[in-house]
């Protein structure tokens, strides 16, 4: 048994939409196959990974670095004990080795899309849904049937009228989501308040709504932003400044009652440590969104889990960011609070696949293989073009 190719290509992510920081539309995403020996059904097995959304493309990291470690080892040294499947954790180290302490974001993406087409291709070697390859290794064998999933809406678009973004939000809950989030920092306070009443409208209640700043706020600004979200009593406050500004996350924290949520900037355990340790963020509260994809993988995943909980919060605390199949299966397999959802955008690569129903929030997890691309008929003849 053994790895034959690893490929790796950008695609362009064609959108019209904007978040408080920037517009989307220049995003590339990052796509990897990686390919065994092993036949099933007259083909060659290929595991598939995508880099999620909000970083530069990384294919070139993958192409010049980590693909020519993993293919450079000796084929015995990527299996694992009984030489049955392929060994991730192992495969992860050769990928990451002779790599520099720190500067994680420089090629946390990469190693991270590496790790989760291995972790697909493993999967479909077991014959089994990722999420369940998950649950009975690290999960405590429960198997999960649903995951709680809300959705990641309310973008800032062009000619956009609070009706429009009310529409979206009937929308959403139409579909079966009981919960939605939205952008606010693009506009004035009192023009994003006034879209934030508007939503609330549709969805009854601040428990249904969450917001996200995507880290535009300095300290000064974080502070009057969350004073005038706090009578909403809104599900949280994501991303309210830098996350790597410790001090301002303390004194939001210190201010602000209702939850705060924060982590897809994060590039991995050791930078989750750092937060934890000095943000003051609360266990009994807070919310912890780190993207596999983007934060080292499914691999890394698991020492985020032991930070995590080192600092005293529940595995219901995270919520992976992404809105793809990706983070669904790891919420699922992990047994996490919740994952996020994103119908209808950013093209072949957003939502989950055709498997995957929404019922009172819960979404249905997949049963075929892997992570489930081949379910997703827009997606896939993307990924096959590839190998």
């Amino acid at each position: 048994m053994r790895l034959t190719r690893i490929a790796a290509e950008s695609f362009p992510l064609t959108t019209n939409m904007s978040n408080s920081r920037r517009a989307l539309k220049e995003i590339r995403i990052t796509a990897v196959a990686v390919e065994c020996d092993v036949v099933r059904e007259g083909k060659r097995l290929v595991g598939y990974g995508y880099s999620s959304f909000g970083r530069p493309s990384c294919h070139t990291q993958i192409r010049e670095r980590m693909a020519p470690r993993v293919m450079a080892a000796p084929p015995e040294a990527l299996l694992d004990e009984a030489g049955e499947n392929f060994d991730p954790i192992r495969i992860w180290s050769h990928a990451a080795a002779d790599e520099k302490p720190a500067g994680h974001a420089e090629r946390s993406v990469a190693i991270g899309t590496l790790d989760l087409a291995v972790w697909d291709l493993v999967a479909k070697i077991e014959g089994m849904p990722l999420h369940r390859v998950l649950a009975e290794r690290y999960g405590g064998g429960e198997v999960r049937e649903s995951v709680f999933c809300y959705v990641g809406g309310g973008w800032y678009r062009p000619g956009q009228t609070l009706a429009d973004l009310q529409a979206e939000m009937r929308a959403h809950l139409d579909a079966g989501y009981t919960q939605v989030k939205m952008k606010v920092g693009g506009l004035s306070r009192v023009e994003d308040c006034a879209r934030v009443e508007a939503v609330l409208k549709v969805v009854g209640s601040g428990d249904h709504l969450a917001v996200d700043a995507n880290a535009v706020f300095d300290q000064r600004m974080a502070l009057e932003r969350a004073a005038s979200l706090a009578p909403y009593g809104l599900r949280w406050f994501e991303e309210p400044c830098n996350p790597l500004d410790y001090e301002a996350y303390k004194a939001v924290a210190a201010s602000y009652g209702p939850p705060i949520a924060s982590g897809e900037c994060l590039s991995g355990a050791q930078e989750l440590d750092n937060f934890l340790r000095y943000s003051a963020l609360r266990p009994d509260r807070d919310i912890l969104q780190l993207d596999p994809p983007l934060s080292y993988g499914v691999t890394e995943y698991l020492q985020i889990l032991r930070v995590a909980q080192q600092h005293g919060f529940s595995r219901v605390s995270l919520w992976p960011h992404g809105g793809n199949l990706m983070s669904l299966h790891v919420a699922g397999g992990l047994g996490l609070g919740g994952s996020e959802s994103y119908p209808g955008v950013f093209g072949a690569f957003g939502g989950f696949n055709r498997e995957v129903t929404i019922e009172r929030g819960y979404a249905r997890l997949p049963k075929s293989p892997g992570l489930g691309f081949e379910e997703k008929p827009e997606l896939l003849p993307l990924l096959r073009s590839l190998i």
